[in-house]
């Protein structure tokens, strides 16, 4: 024995580890390692597979293994389980390829309250070393991070904010974005009712700002793709409970009086990012219509019910490991952390220089059961990615929409295109 290896499969590690990274790799020589195995004698080729299955499990931790460090900046959320969950499934993921590659991922993790700076737990992350940084945090605090984590040419991964200006007039050369922007989740949204021939909207948006934000993301959906706004209204918040048992009664007297005296139309478009009232608004419109945007038939980057593409055996392993559905924030923190790990496993690097080039070029892609591999825009470093749209109990459509067409990719149909880019990347 050697190491806990017996002496034959340490002699085949040895021989054939070479071959085994470059697949690991996907180099072009991913068929050096199946060749081993059956060109051999029968008694060979079982104990080559064997050798194979040991080999990143058992092997010894070696002086140049290459340790990557991933912190995780949060923000507790009312109505959801922080994304750091799908962080840490896929930094399984990351180290099942990294044992071959002699890599080692590891999450540094900082929790935060409402309105705490988020640069103290920063800097303590940047003193350990670590140089990738997944944030879900609101878009002022991101920024901040973003500027702060330059000095240190450490790479941040947006994983929650939603806000356009963080890709256009606020974008930094130092951030990427795995969270759709409002625009991408409102255009998804807008393919799918113009394919419905549902173009005549009724438009109710929250009073908060980002409420507001998410209704401007609907006007110029409408503008975009030809759909009209019959009538547009404001719900004002004025707070109290709307789930107990009076609260309930209530809110059946309430919303069909709201929704009264709307000019004729398809679709009652909420927007509703607060939460306040649009989950309220199905079967309770004055006009049997039905209900999109924030409740209804929803936008999203993930949610628990999709299956499509694979995607039940993620949606398996995540409830295995944390006992409850991946959401949008978990998966878009999954998806940061497999860009780190594909960007370092195809570079063999863990500098933030390095990686950064590779996920901005043409080699870059990352699996995300969606349909598609997904890619970075180069301009403004948004993922490209499909929006699902879901009714909660399954993927109902995924966008971009058949018949509309790009000249580049049919992802760019949704958000702001290059031409429309405010960006300048510094």
């Amino acid at each position: 024995m050697e190491n806990g290896l017996p002496v034959a499969m340490v002699a085949l590690r040895s021989k054939y580890a070479p071959s085994l990274v470059k697949v690991a790799r996907g180099s072009s020589t991913q068929a050096s390692a199946p060749m081993i195995l059956t060109r051999s004698p029968g008694w060979l080729r079982t104990l080559g597979a064997a050798a194979l299955i040991v080999f990143a499990a058992l092997s010894p931790a070696r002086a140049d293994m290459l340790e990557v460090k991933v912190g995780v900046l949060r923000e507790a959320h009312s109505r959801e389980t922080i994304s750091v969950a799908g962080a840490r499934l896929a930094m399984e993921d990351d180290n099942t390829t990294g044992r071959f590659l002699d890599q080692a991922f590891s999450i540094v993790e900082a929790k935060l309250g409402p309105g705490d700076d988020p640069i103290a737990p920063l800097n303590d992350m940047l003193a350990q070393g670590v140089r990738f940084v997944i944030v879900d945090l609101p878009a002022d605090s991101l920024l901040a991070v973003a500027d702060a984590a330059r000095a240190k040419d450490a790479l941040v991964f947006n994983a929650g904010a939603p806000d356009d200006r963080l890709r256009e007039e606020d974008c930094r050369a130092n951030m990427f974005h795995t969270a759709p922007t409002r625009s991408m989740l409102a255009d998804g949204l807008a393919q799918y009712l113009i394919w419905k021939q549902w173009r005549r909207w009724f438009v109710v948006v929250g009073s908060h700002p980002k409420d507001k934000a998410l209704g401007d993301a609907y006007r110029r959906s409408a503008r975009k793709f030809g759909a009209k706004i019959v009538e547009e209204r404001i719900y004002e918040d004025t707070g109290g409970g709307r789930r107990s048992d009076s609260g309930s009664v209530q809110v059946q007297r309430q919303m069909p009086v709201f929704t009264q005296r709307a000019p004729d139309y398809d679709v009652l478009v909420a927007a509703d990012e607060s939460e306040v009232f649009a989950g309220y608004l199905p079967y309770r419109t004055w006009d049997p219509r039905p209900v999109a945007g924030s409740a209804g038939l929803w936008p999203t980057s993930w949610v628990a019910s999709h299956e499509l593409w694979g995607a039940a055996q993620l949606q398996n392993r995540f409830e295995r490991m944390f006992k409850r559905g991946m959401n949008a924030r978990d998966n878009q923190a999954w998806v940061a952390m497999r860009m780190i790990g594909e960007a370092v496993a195809h570079t063999g690097s863990g500098d933030p220089n390095t990686v950064r080039d590779f996920l901005r070029g043409p080699d870059f892609a990352v699996a995300a059961f969606k349909g598609e591999k997904l890619t970075v825009r180069s301009w403004n470093q948004q993922l490209r990615q499909p929006i699902l749209l879901s009714d909660g109990r399954g993927t109902v459509s995924v966008s971009p929409q058949e018949g509309f067409l790009h000249q580049t990719s049919e992802l760019d149909t949704l958000g702001l295109d290059q031409p429309e880019t405010k960006c300048k990347l510094q």
